[in-house]
């Protein structure tokens, strides 16, 4: 019963706190929210660069086109061979070309073929590999094939994401040690005013033996309150801008629906995402009053 009526003293102590501390509450929290609020927008974009980075590797494959002369059973072996090879398609000429007609919505197949005297296209191997990191290296051995014409592959805008992912992750790394630094002295000044504000009552509680954890816990708790609105305001705001997002999307073309589908977080990383706001958020707060009242509990 001892602690819970301590519980209860602290809670009342830290709500009356609150409510005394008026538009001085609101200078800390909006520093919090928008410390929060880039952290978790940043978090959220490393997030989804990362799945995006993960279905190219997954769905990886190099084109092989080969030359004229060369029939494709001769070189698909040899290709199969290779230890990065997970997988093989075989596309001839005539099937690609008869599905790049059905694509440019022309009917009469033939009478496109004679028109440009012949078939325009060559034989192509969609080749599969095991994993990203081998790419480049397969690459360059399938263009020292015999009867290989052209290899490609769309090495460049993985390196591109990895490079734009690794760069938002250092960007976002100083952001947020700028932030946490200012949301916590904004923080610690803003609990330092309330306790000065409160300081005979402070003097009072001294002159009849309360101890200094008794006395400035409850300012502890108010600095852990103004993290834990703000992670729980900044989460809100990222819902709506995330709503905002999928609006305007509804009007792009389907590509840009299909992409934006699969960038969608999982289950896991929604959960976890307003956990990890109102942690650090706590964590800001805490650290923020502490500063505060360390010099006053010397004292």
């Amino acid at each position: 019963m001892k602690i819970f009526t301590k519980l209860d003293y602290l809670l009342k102590e830290t709500f009356l706190g609150l409510k005394r501390g008026g538009w001085m509450n609101w200078a800390a929290i909006s520093t919090v929210t928008v410390l929060l609020f880039l952290f978790g927008m940043s978090l959220q974009t490393s997030w989804q660069l990362e799945k995006l980075l993960n279905q190219f590797g997954s769905q990886l494959e190099v084109s092989v086109y080969l030359d004229g002369n060369v029939g494709i059973d001769a070189v698909a072996p040899l290709v199969s061979q290779l230890p990065e090879v997970a997988n093989i398609e075989k596309i001839t000429k005539n099937q690609a070309w008869e599905k790049l007609v059905k694509e440019l919505g022309i009917s009469d197949i033939e009478n496109a073929t004679q028109q440009l005297g012949s078939n325009p296209l060559v034989d192509e191997l969609k080749v599969k590999a095991r994993s990203s990191d081998v790419v480049p290296n397969l690459a360059t051995k399938l263009a020292k094939i015999k009867g290989v014409e052209t290899v490609q592959y769309v090495d460049e805008a993985v390196v591109r994401i990895a490079q734009l992912h690794r760069g938002l992750n250092w960007m976002s790394f100083a952001i947020a040690i700028i932030l946490t630094l200012t949301a916590i002295a904004v923080t610690s000044i803003t609990i330092r005013l309330i306790v000065l504000a409160r300081r005979r009552e402070i003097e009072v509680m001294q002159l009849v033996g309360a101890t200094s954890a008794w006395i400035y816990l409850p300012f502890i708790f108010q600095g852990i309150a103004f993290g834990l609105f703000g992670g729980g305001i900044a989460w809100s705001l990222i819902n709506l801008t995330q709503q905002f997002i999928g609006k305007l999307l509804l009007n792009q073309p389907d590509f840009i629906k299909l992409l934006a589908t699969g960038l969608k977080l999982t289950t896991t990383q929604t959960l976890i995402l307003p956990l990890i706001l109102l942690g650090f958020g706590a964590t800001v707060g805490l650290m923020g009053s502490l500063f505060a009242v360390r010099r006053f509990a010397k004292g």
